[in-house]
């Protein structure tokens, strides 16, 4: 097996030992995006729409790096703060994936990291 670590400048940096894609056997395992401006260090705003746009669009910025794009993602993991902010994460998933949508598991969690709303991980194929 190869792999192969994936970093862009156009998503926040990784804030522990671990890398934001690796590229493994023509599979890209994007690591769990939160909702940080890569510009700013910071959360776009406390609103969990806003979260959510700035987590996916993490996630397409790791993809674009590595050659690829949202279409090709088959499986994401969405962590929520509150499962009340379920129905507004969908919609803003809606505008990023299309039929066939990819695979899906959904959690609330406890706590996530800096106090984040959601964060969002995924798995593309390259």
């Amino acid at each position: 097996m190869t792999k192969q670590a994936v970093n862009t400048s156009e998503a926040p940096a990784a804030i522990g030992p671990y890398s934001q894609g690796v590229a493994a056997d023509g599979v890209l395992y994007i690591s769990g995006q939160l909702p940080i401006d890569p510009e700013t260090g910071a959360f776009p705003s406390d609103c969990v729409t806003c979260q959510a746009h700035q987590s996916l669009d993490n996630i397409a910025a790791i993809l674009k790096e590595a050659g690829s794009d949202m279409g090709h993602v088959v499986k994401t993991t969405v962590y929520l703060d509150s499962m009340d902010d379920f129905a507004a994460v969908n919609e803003v998933y809606a505008e990023y994936f299309h039929e066939p949508y990819p695979a899906r598991a959904a959690f609330e969690v406890a706590r996530l990291p800096k106090g984040a709303k959601v964060e969002i991980e995924a798995v593309a194929k390259l």
